[in-house]
């Protein structure tokens, strides 16, 4: 089989999987879990396969012609280089590991067959935007992941918190689409091709004529994506969807599929200094904002939310100073800790009985109850924080090298502005990276809420997957060495002053949150300490509690876990930050309320207006005809008497004219 067959089954398995998984789901039920996992799996082995024939050599490059449009024309390509063979590998990897755990994980829900096959399709998409060569092809599947991830945040559609968030990741991503779609037209009629190869060839030999309307136009579908500010808000909302989607979405797929692509396009972005500028702000504005936002929640979904903003970041950050292969080497290594955060946060939650119980303050004694979860989820948070010598560590000091390389004039044609944007926002998040994870840390598996009863041993498969994942954690940072082939050649090893500075920065920021932790549980009342109420049933506030994540007046303590040390870091900072700093308030504000006045109005004009012209265009004919009608009596004396009168006004109506006339 040759490479090219190879990789043209790699988007299609998984596609013909979902497709077989939805006409199947109900007909044959024992077929959706073989369905849902072998395809993914054969493709994961197939992504393996396709990057070691690759092996960083030449890029393959073939295409058919799909469609003649009169003009530009569309072409079904395939381009797998280096940069796209590991990404692949990663997609597939993630993608088999979150359908194993679902499993188990939704074993029980009566919709998995659905599910199941829309993880599929999301897949298949991401790897379809992978592996693809047109940027109309690339459109598909980054349109298709959209749907994909309206239906899989969804998924519990009868609570009013899934569907507002599903809603409005559909909407907001769509906010971004719209200017992205004028950008690949724009960028089509500029070098009148859609081909990734024929783009760069046309950048590489006569520029653009129109680089930066075109780069940030692009830049705003990539916002909307890939969760930047300003279009960042949908994603933690996000949570309402199951977590093994959760982990899809920010591993792996969806907002990874934002950072690839301007890594495909790098030099049309590079082509405008303009751009470049603007993608070190957004891109500081969003490390530095999520990480305060994340010191700040209390869903432990939600602070690996906002972590995944702000990593992101990192990776537009390594992007806006020149450096695809920083910011790519990051994007592998973060796959493979957030897919792996992720799915342990799963675990913690099946620990606690019920997804009320992600808040981080009520937690307690999970250490003992999941070892498993415990080890790997430590091991996930330091190479998270680019604690040395994990994974997180060697990607995130290759970023933080790199804008210390574009800050001192050491990048041709990077901006310095650019370059010091990245690397003081960079060090700083750094800082606050460290203390969200430590806080993390220590409020799920250090902490002294209520504890939830013991649901038992979690399922062998959730805790397999976690130590497959646990491995490139633990070790893909170390194959920094041998990836600059596999990109643009530039080496991806640690700068001396970044990683003084980052590793110095990031134990600062560690042991001062654990200080601070220290300082609040001393004295501490615990939530869940009985208080005083002799004629409450035993054990029955408590259960109550557990079961609601509501206060217990009278029985148990009902005022939140003060042993936080985030409220102790941020201070008057810390509810502006636990509600994202009110910008969803800013856009309803902006944007919601005035659509929605625009809305009311155009109703009213519609009903009392409109409608009244059209209920009166009605109204007279049907007066005129009951006034008829009350002439049409059936007395035919009557119909002869109104006819000798009116003949008698005809005649007399005639001398009057003929005497007229006369005269």
């Amino acid at each position: 089989m040759t490479l090219t067959t190879t990789a043209v089954l790699v988007p299609l398995l998984p596609f013909l999987g979902a497709v077989a998984g939805l006409f199947l789901g109900r007909r044959a039920p024992g077929f959706v879990r073989p369905l849902a996992v072998l395809p993914t799996l054969a493709a994961a082995a197939l992504t393996v396969v396709v990057a070691v024939g690759q092996g960083g050599g030449t890029a393959t490059d073939v295409a058919t012609r799909l469609t003649p449009t009169g003009s530009i024309p569309i072409d079904l390509a395939l381009h797998v280089d280096g940069f796209a063979a590991l990404m692949a590998v990663l997609v597939g990897v993630v993608a088999t590991c979150v359908q194993l755990y679902s499993t188990a994980y939704l074993r029980e829900d009566p919709r998995y067959a659905s599910y199941a096959a829309l993880v599929s399709l999301f897949t298949s998409a991401m790897l379809l935007v992978v592996y693809t060569g047109d940027l109309m092809v690339l459109l598909v599947g980054w349109e298709v992941m959209g749907i994909c991830s309206y239906f899989l945040v969804g998924h519990y559609w009868e609570t009013e918190t899934a569907r507002a968030a599903s809603l409005k990741a559909f909407l907001v991503t769509k906010l971004g689409d719209v200017p992205f779609l004028f950008g690949i037209f724009a960028l089509a009629a500029d070098t009148g091709t859609f081909r990734i190869t024929g783009i760069l060839g046309s950048v590489a030999n006569r520029g653009l004529d129109h680089p930066t309307l075109i780069a940030l136009l692009l830049l705003a579908g990539v916002a909307g994506k890939s969760a930047q500010f300003p279009l960042h808000t949908w994603l933690p909302d996000a949570m309402a969807g199951p977590t093994p989607v959760s982990a899809l979405i920010h591993a792996a797929t969806m907002v990874a599929a934002g950072i690839y692509v301007v890594a495909r396009l790098l030099p049309v972005f590079a082509a405008s200094a303009a751009a470049l500028v603007v993608m070190a702000v957004m891109a500081a504005i969003t490390m530095v904002g999520s990480g305060l936002a994340a010191l700040a929640q209390d869903d432990i979904k939600r602070v690996l939310a906002y972590s995944t903003v702000g990593q992101l970041g990192y990776m537009l950050g390594a992007l806006a100073v020149g450096d695809r292969g920083a910011a790519v080497f990051h994007l592998l290594t973060h796959g493979a800790f957030k897919a792996l955060l992720f799915l342990g946060a799963g675990v913690i939650i099946h620990a606690a009985g019920t997804n009320s119980l992600a808040a981080m303050s009520r937690m307690t004694g999970l250490a003992r109850r999941i070892p498993d979860a415990y080890w790997t989820v430590t091991v996930a948070l330091l190479a998270l924080a680019a604690i040395p010598p994990f994974a997180g560590f060697f990607s995130k000091e290759a970023v933080l090298g790199a804008a210390e390389h574009a800050a001192t004039g050491g990048a041709h044609g990077i901006p310095g502005a650019a370059g010091w944007t990245v690397l003081i926002s960079g060090l700083l998040t750094a800082l606050l990276t460290a203390a969200y994870a430590t806080r993390l840390w220590l409020l799920v598996f250090k902490g002294s809420g209520v504890e939830a009863p013991d649901h038992g041993r979690q399922p062998l498969v959730m805790n397999a997957v976690l130590w497959v994942l646990f491995v490139p954690t633990l070790a893909l940072g170390l194959t920094a060495p041998f990836l600059p082939d596999w990109f643009d050649g530039r080496s991806l090893a640690p700068a001396l002053t970044t990683s003084v500075l980052g590793t110095g920065i990031a134990l600062a920021g560690g042991l001062v949150t654990y200080a601070a932790w220290r300082h609040t549980t001393a004295a501490r009342t615990p939530i869940g300490a009985v208080i005083a109420d002799p004629d409450a049933p035993p054990g029955l506030a408590e259960e109550t509690a557990i079961a609601t994540h509501a206060p217990v007046y009278g029985s148990v303590a009902a005022a939140p876990d003060p042993a936080d040390p985030g409220r102790l870091l941020l201070g008057p900072l810390q509810p502006h930050a636990a509600v994202g700093f009110h910008l969803d308030a800013v856009y309803t504000a902006l944007f919601v309320r005035p659509v929605r006045a625009a809305a009311t109005l155009v109703r009213f004009l519609d009903r009392e207006v409109v409608d009244t012209y059209v209920r009166g265009a009605g109204a007279a004919p049907r007066w005129l005809g009951a006034a008829v009608r009350r002439a049409q009596t059936g007395n035919v004396q009557t119909y002869l008497g109104a006819l000798l009168a009116g003949s008698l006004v005809l005649a007399v109506a005639a001398a009057l004219i003929a005497t007229g006339t006369g005269a």
